[in-house]
């Protein structure tokens, strides 16, 4: 719970470390309301607490509660906005007001990233042909351009820290905003995208089932974002430029277009490898690439 806490702090703020002490209770009062069965905490991410746990019916569950509640409730919204592609974790229960809801488990729930890389391109086409095919809600008021302008003001921030500005000044950062812009005004194709698609945040569902996303971040745009994560986490492996051949042809997308995209975001991983110690190696290739 000590790190679990570390990344709620960095991210909401002392006042974390309060809502954090009340989760046991939370959760004990939930699982009682629900008939649920707590089991062991499950590896949670920069904004909430997930724990194991066991439907009433024998349905194996994840209980995910976080301190923002107003990011649970629209993650509840766009989880049963993809629900038709199968391709997301189905919504069992939800508590807004506790900022708790209960997810089927994804199994055998291996993280894209330790799947084979040999078959990765085409699951992860699969994965947005799937997604990518659901329609855009009428009046969705979520798109790309909102999702990068807050991306960019927020991560944008961290350049004023010693160990980040003396990789990343002001004029790479700008250079990749300008980058991003030109992209954004030259969108034909809109689809509504997942939004956040890393390899962290794509798990095997089975042979019958495929790969699923879990915590999206849905928006409407370019189809190409949602397969930048993945090209950019190349660095450092077969090099960026090849897995963007690969991922380009596996996917459907224009290779030209989705290696401009790895330009854009390639300095926010760099912060990402510089805040937590990454290799020299990737760093070096990040930086060349948002040069």
């Amino acid at each position: 719970m000590e790190d679990v806490g570390a990344r709620l702090v960095r991210r909401f703020g002392p006042e974390a470390e309060r809502w954090l002490a009340e989760v046991p209770l939370v959760a004990e009062r939930l699982a009682a309301r629900w008939g649920l069965v707590l089991g062991e905490l499950f590896e949670s991410g920069a904004s909430s607490v997930v724990l194991h746990c066991q439907w009433p019916d024998g349905t194996l569950a994840v209980l995910k509660l976080s301190p923002d509640r107003t990011l649970l409730t629209k993650q509840v919204e766009m989880l049963r906005v993809f629900a038709p592609s199968g391709r997301v974790p189905a919504v069992l229960a939800i508590d807004a007001e506790a900022g708790a809801m209960v997810l089927e488990e994804i199994l055998p729930g291996t993280e894209a990233e330790d799947l084979p890389g040999a078959t990765l391109p085409r699951q992860w086409g699969e994965l947005l042909a799937a997604l990518h095919g659901v329609a855009p809600p009428t009046h969705w008021p979520w798109d790309l351009r909102g999702r990068l302008d807050e991306a960019f003001s927020r991560i944008g921030q961290r350049l004023t820290e010693p160990t980040i500005g003396a990789r990343i000044d002001q004029t790479m950062w700008q250079r990749a905003i300008r980058r991003c812009e030109t992209l954004l005004d030259t969108q034909t194709r809109l689809v509504l995208l997942h939004g956040d698609l890393h390899l962290a945040n794509v798990l095997d569902g089975g042979p019958s089932r495929g790969l699923v996303a879990i915590d999206p971040k849905a928006c409407i745009g370019d189809p190409c974002f949602d397969a930048v994560d993945y090209v950019v986490a190349g660095a450092g492996h077969e090099g960026v430029e090849a897995r963007c051949q690969r991922v380009a042809t596996a996917c459907g997308l224009g290779e030209d277009r989705l290696y401009s995209w790895s330009q854009v975001i390639a300095p926010m991983f760099a912060i990402a490898h510089l805040t937590h110690g990454g290799p020299e190696p990737v760093i070096d290739e990040l930086l060349a690439l948002a040069s």
